[in-house]
């Protein structure tokens, strides 16, 4: 029997088993009744203060619940004398009134006595594991805290990302060989390079994000780099025009801090945060999630990247999983942009990996999965917390996988080599691309398809479109960038064939945002011009006399105008030929 059945069987409250020893002022678990008690009792009873005999002598521990003899533990192990427990009292018949309402009053202040000793046992209790709880919850704290690795981002970033604005992300992963079993790898010696480069962008309301892959030989401008120094002093590292983006980290004493002044540059977005992964990254992270499952449509061999798989499903991670995001010439045309949707592909299904429930409900997994986090990635100094990680973490974690768009940044063959080993940005789909990302428009086709519902809702993009070359249009700069105007006209004639336009200048006064204004009898004009310039429905002002004769429709750039060809809103579908591709989609390299 336990404790509690003991003592109800002998007619002993559980709570009078608890109690105070006068020697250590703590209370103690005794279940032996016949244990000798030293303090006269409070009630007045008449009892003697000692008990006679040897009995003073014996041992104070407890019965050991083991023993069926009543045997006690270390009977010469202590003398000390502690309170003898309470039997409950029966009523006694021949005791009359008085001596029940005395019995009364005894139970009461028994009971009294009993629950306060109850309560001042469990909550020291509770009170001892919270703190041992907090205790070591603090202690792994401290401790993961101590596995990251974080460098300044020398202002380069937005400062933090917030809750209520979408987020962005760089993720870039460096070549640098670095860790035990890396040096086998070829250049061991050198800083490294942004070797892959991903933009995540989650949108502002958690339902969708892209992930925007950057080209390592992308030929573009790097600019001047202020750089923290190891002694705390401030560098600016000189800018290099033309180069390929990958020595935008690592060469010349380049810090990750630059490769995101490089992104903003090129792209106009600017990150919140970088995170910078290494080889042990790739290795560390696909062991504690337990292996990465990846689709090959043919065997790859490949001597460079180590990588020796058949065709057909596997599930692969640490070395192999290293072997496999690293390999080029085994896939495609053997290019940095075959090995970017190879990589695509692997990180789509970490992704799914991650937020699956085999991951989430495994307590084994997620504590491997901070420790590798924690020591693989080296993150800004505004995110060098666990509970600041966290937060951004639950942040990236709310989108849907299916709303999840991989997407590479449009490229063409540099026309400047003979030998093409380099790339340089196709800027009409480049743009395009960029636009969506900055106004927060999803590449996924489950939001187009919402956001092109919601569009003919508006009776005023629904109709007939007139040819762009009858299209009659007035530009005016009404609070757009300065030649906002003369460049538009100069797209809209050159670019999309609307001849009969027209500069106007200035407009008489500014406005908040691009308007079109038109007459009924031009809205089939005026939906064509709305396609063309990615105008939302509330740009669109309808009069309600018909114009006469030849008379334009009137098209004032406000400030949410980005530049000629770039669409207000961000185009309504993605731009042809753009490399993506759905994140929910499983897809068979090769």
């Amino acid at each position: 029997m336990d404790a509690q059945s003991r003592g109800r069987a002998d007619e002993i409250d559980p709570a009078d088993q608890w109690v105070l020893n006068p020697q250590t002022g703590n209370y103690e678990l005794r279940l032996d009744q016949s244990a000798p008690q030293s303090i006269p009792s409070a009630r007045g009873s008449g009892r003697s203060s000692t008990r006679a005999g040897a009995a003073g002598s014996r041992s104070a521990a407890p019965r050991n619940p083991a023993s069926g003899n009543g045997a006690r533990r270390g009977a010469a192990a202590t003398t000390t004398e502690v309170p003898e427990q309470r039997r409950r009292r029966t009523g006694d018949a021949s005791g009359g009134r008085a001596a029940q309402a005395q019995a009364g009053r005894r139970k009461r202040k028994q009971g009294k006595s009993r629950k306060k000793k109850v309560l001042l046992w469990t909550g020291g209790t509770l009170a001892l594991v919270m703190v041992g709880t907090a205790t070591a919850g603090y202690l792994y704290y401290e401790h993961l805290n101590s596995n990251i690795t974080s460098v300044p981002d020398d202002g380069a970033g937005t400062g933090g990302f917030s809750k209520d604005r979408a987020i962005n992300i760089l993720v870039i992963g460096t070549d640098k060989r670095t860790g035990d079993g890396n040096e086998g790898y070829g250049d061991r010696n050198s800083a490294g390079h942004a070797d892959t480069t991903v933009l995540l962008h989650v949108s502002k309301d958690r339902t969708n994000a892209t992930a925007l892959s950057i080209p390592r030989d992308l030929i573009t401008d790097i600019p001047d780099c202020p750089t923290t120094q190891e002694d705390g002093s401030t560098k600016t590292i000189p800018g290099s025009p033309n180069t390929r983006f990958n020595v935008s980290l690592g060469q010349s004493g380049r810090t990750p801090s630059c490769t995101m002044r490089t992104v903003t540059e090129l792209t106009g977005i600017k990150p919140d945060h970088f995170m910078v992964a290494d080889f042990n990254a790739v290795k560390t992270l696909t062991s504690a999630v337990g292996g990465v499952p990846i689709c090959l449509a043919k065997d790859i061999k490949d001597p460079d990247s180590k990588l020796d798989l058949p065709a057909g499903e596997h599930e692969i991670e640490g070395e192999e999983a290293l072997a496999f995001v690293r390999t080029r010439h085994a896939v495609g045309f053997g290019g940095d942009l075959d090995r970017i949707k190879l990589q695509q592909q692997f990180l789509s299904a970490l992704m799914r990996k991650l937020k699956s429930n085999d991951t989430l409900t495994s307590p084994t997994k997620l504590v491997k999965l901070a420790e590798a986090g924690t020591k693989a990635l080296t993150v800004d100094s505004q995110i060098n917390d666990i509970m600041k990680l966290r937060d951004l973490g639950l942040e990236l974690g709310k989108f849907d996988m299916k709303n999840l768009t991989f997407a590479t940044v449009p490229v063409r063959d540099n026309p400047a080599e003979k030998v093409k080993a380099t790339v340089v940005l196709d800027e009409s789909k480049a743009e395009s691309l960029f636009a969506m990302v900055r106004e927060d428009v999803s590449l996924t086709e489950v939001e187009q398809k919402k956001q092109q519902a919601k569009d003919k809702q508006n009776a005023l993009l629904e109709g007939p479109r007139a040819e762009a070359s009858d299209v009659r249009v007035d530009v005016f700069n009404g609070g757009g960038p300065q030649g906002a105007a003369g460049k538009t006209l100069e797209w809209l004639q050159n670019t999309e064939g609307v001849l009969k336009s027209s500069n106007e200048g200035n407009a008489p006064a500014d406005v908040t945002r691009t308007t079109l204004e038109y007459a009924p009898n031009q809205a089939d004009q005026a939906r064509a011009l709305a396609d063309l310039m990615g105008l939302p429905a509330a740009a669109m002002k309808p009069g309600t006399q018909d114009a006469e004769g030849l008379t334009a429709m009137t098209l004032t750039l406000g400030p949410d105008f980005k530049g000629a060809g770039v669409p207000i809103t961000g185009p309504a579908k993605v731009p042809d030929d753009i490399q993506k591709v759905g994140a929910d989609k499983k897809v068979c390299a090769g």
